[in-house]
């Protein structure tokens, strides 16, 4: 589709029949390709926002997009994206702000619609999660990392176990509401000293998330520490183990911990194969038949699997993307367009530099 998007970490559709696609560039733009075409100017460009973004390497930037579930209607859509924080200890904030289009350019966003509908003080550098995707509900849907640093050697438990931190979740609020409310029916609403915005909780990075257009099953590439990369099927209410657990495998289980409860992946693999996992979508197009029900998904080292349910195991394969560049590539995200048809978001390493590229899955 293209190659001249450096980094770009998200795809975003409309759903308004106009076929477009919106490719946030971790840098701080969003690119529109309609008709198989790069739009010559940015859809939206808040890099005056941000952080300023390491060349080489920065988990931080423009990192999630999503478009109202009435966006025909209102125009509105959501970004998440680093910005400075003067918060003592506080490596950046991450920050979710809502935009509307230009009423007289469908093609531009208008930047003075800008509403902030929530920061999330980040602690370290790395681990953002970053995702925004709308859920069957009506909902928004967020994954937040685990702040950080390694190990997630925050607290006596780690983000991820600690409820009354956003960090290491994933939530679900209503941004209906000003700036949002949480849903009566979210898993700890109405508790004390729990973040009711919480839907499920335990994860380290995870690294894009999506629904399955057809079950409606919400799944998550989490990213691991140092020896296992995990996909999971994300529940209400679920923990999925980390730090307690990686993968299957106990990290620093605490005296007395009931692990009966976690919700293991259902998948796992080890750094042999892969080194850090990007998490992508289940196929209901229609131009790869043999694709159809597998969940395809891929790894920062440039390779690509499916997973398949048999019974209630599911089982890995892998998928071979011909026609890539020939030089190394790390897949950065995956994306899905409004007829089910997949695309994969990578960065090669090439001898004129880095390059971005958008590459659509198609059959042979």
């Amino acid at each position: 589709m293209t190659n001249k998007i450096l980094s770009p970490v998200a795809l975003g559709v409309p759903g308004d029949g106009s076929g477009r696609l919106f490719i946030c560039q971790k840098e701080g733009k969003v690119w529109i390709i309609k008709n198989g075409q790069l739009a010559p100017q940015p859809f939206l460009d808040v890099s005056a926002e941000m952080v300023k973004i390491n060349p080489g390497y920065d988990e931080r930037g423009l990192l999630g997009i999503a478009f109202h579930p009435q966006f025909k209607k209102n125009r509105k859509f959501y970004v998440y994206y680093s910005v400075p924080s003067t918060t003592p200890g506080s490596n950046h904030k991450s920050r979710i702000s809502e935009f509307t289009v230009s009423a007289a350019n469908p093609d531009v966003a208008d930047p003075a619609t800008k509403r902030v509908i929530m920061e999330i003080e980040q602690p370290e550098s790395n681990h953002n999660g970053g995702d925004l995707v709308f859920g069957p509900d009506g909902y928004l849907y967020v994954s937040l990392g685990d702040g950080g640093g390694g190990g997630d050697k925050h607290g006596e438990t780690g983000n991820g176990q600690n409820l009354n931190t956003l960090l290491g979740k994933i939530i679900r609020i209503d941004i209906n509401g000003d700036p949002y409310t949480v849903p009566k029916d979210n898993p700890f609403a109405g508790r004390s000293n729990v973040r009711p915005e919480i839907w499920a909780y335990g994860l380290r990075n995870p690294w894009r998330i999506s629904f399955d257009r057809a079950t409606k099953q919400l799944f998550a590439g989490d990213v691991g520490q140092n020896k296992y990369e995990e996909v999971d099927i994300i529940v209400k209410g679920g923990n999925y183990g980390w730090r307690i657990m990686e993968g299957y495998h106990d990290f620093k289980v605490p005296d007395g911990a009931d692990k009966s409860k976690l919700i293991a992946p259902i998948d796992e693999y080890d750094h042999d194969l892969g080194i850090s996992i990007t998490g992508g979508y289940v196929y209901r197009g229609k131009g790869i038949p043999a694709l159809k029900g597998l969940y395809v998904f891929g790894d920062y080292n440039g390779k690509a699997f499916v997973l398949a349910q048999n019974g209630k195991k599911w089982e890995r394969a892998d998928l071979e993307l011909e026609g890539r560049p020939k030089e190394g590539i790390q897949i950065l995200s995956w994306g899905e367009d409004e007829a089910g048809e997949l695309y994969v978001l990578t960065s090669s390493s090439t001898s004129e530099g880095f390059k971005g590229g958008v590459y659509k899955l198609v059959g042979f």
